[in-house]
């Protein structure tokens, strides 16, 4: 019995032994984790399309492609011709402003449109449909770039059949070249029809004009202005006036009253305030946006647009952004009845400089 219990026993030990052994070999420090990436599936087959394997229904894609562009430079002209022949009458018709903007931008849009439609249904219908992957190299100057560039050239011509679809290219060159006419002919607009130089010389004040309040056209005693008030301010009559809004846009001015003492007057202007009441040009010498944005405290007025600030104390000098300017001082006074009027027009221009202009 004791032999066989310390067979038993030596068994027992050795079997431990045994296992601790292969526990020991297989350890899960070692143990391998597959990876869960997917095989590139690569690309599906090309499935042909039916400009592919008709020649008729290509010849009808082509035809297509060819109506769209052809309606674009039907727009072009249609743009160009309802803009030259058919002029704003404010007075006479106003119904023609309507008529002529809506016949301007309906061929506008078609002229745009069509040359969009055209190249998308020419890219999807016609040019080559064929998946592919382009690797990234070097884009150094050498040789062989050039070469990659010449090749990816001649493979997009192909492919784009831009030069054997020649009916397809002519009429893409012509909407493109005929499509930006019409915003040509239309810079036009963005002169008058006079000298701008003597549009913008004179304005609506002049000597005794009265100033009243903007849009009320209330008339201004100097005894309703306090110290760090402000007030926007139009001359007397504008609204009475052939364009009072293309006046307005030359003649709006801001009104503020400050301390005498707290002014700095140069030669020449010690009559141009009232009790320390002064009258500065409300639009900017920049680009011409309304500085509407008055600091009490410190006696700045603020452009938002481009964030010019101007020093009420100093005659409205520029002491920070983009303009290059003071604004323009109204000179004022009051009349026998203790309202403010103007001494004369504004004395240098307003608003911003310009290439024909002198300031």
């Amino acid at each position: 019995m004791a032999k066989k219990g310390s067979a038993d026993t030596g068994t027992a030990v050795e079997a431990t032994t045994e296992s601790a052994v292969t526990h020991h070999e297989v350890s899960p420090g070692t143990a391998v984790v597959t990876s869960d990436r997917v095989e590139n599936p690569g690309f599906p087959p090309h499935r042909a399309r039916v400009t592919e394997l008709d020649p008729k229904k290509e010849a009808s894609a082509q035809r297509r492609v060819v109506y769209w562009f052809l309606a674009s430079m039907v727009g072009t002209i249609i743009a160009i011709t309802a803009y030259i022949v058919m002029p704003f009458d404010y007075e006479g018709d106003p119904g023609s402003v309507r008529w002529s903007t809506l016949l301007v931008g309906f061929g506008l849009a078609l002229a745009l449109l069509g040359i969009g439609f055209g190249a998308v249904h020419w890219a999807k219908s016609l040019m080559d449909g064929h998946d592919l992957v382009e690797q990234r190299h070097s884009t150094r100057g050498s040789e062989e770039t050039r070469a990659k560039a010449v090749e990816i050239m001649r493979q997009g011509n192909e492919e784009s059949g831009f030069s054997r679809r020649k009916v397809i290219r002519n009429t893409l060159i012509g909407a493109l070249a005929l499509w930006p006419l019409g915003g040509v002919v239309m810079f036009r607009d963005l002169a008058g029809r006079t000298d701008p130089v003597s549009l913008l010389k004179q304005t609506l004040w002049d000597e005794g004009v009265l100033l009243t309040r903007d849009p009320d056209g209330a008339p201004i005693r100097a005894s309703d202005v306090t110290i760090g008030s402000v007030f926007h301010v139009i001359p007397d009559g504008l609204y009475d006036t052939h364009h009072p809004l293309e006046e307005k846009a030359k003649a709006v001015v801001l009104l503020m009253r400050l301390r005498p003492e707290e002014l700095q007057v140069s030669e020449g202007r010690e009559d141009w305030n009232y009790d320390g009441i002064v009258a500065y040009s409300k639009i900017c010498t920049h680009v011409g946006c309304p500085v509407a944005l008055y600091e009490q405290h410190t006696h700045h007025l603020l452009c938002p647009c481009h964030q010019s600030q101007f020093d009420i104390t100093r005659e409205a000098a520029v002491i920070f952004g983009p303009a290059k300017r003071p604004l323009p001082q109204l000179p004022i006074t009051v009349n026998s009845e203790g309202y403010l009027v103007a001494r004369s027009d504004f004395t240098e221009p307003v608003g911003p400089s310009f290439w024909e202009r002198s300031l």
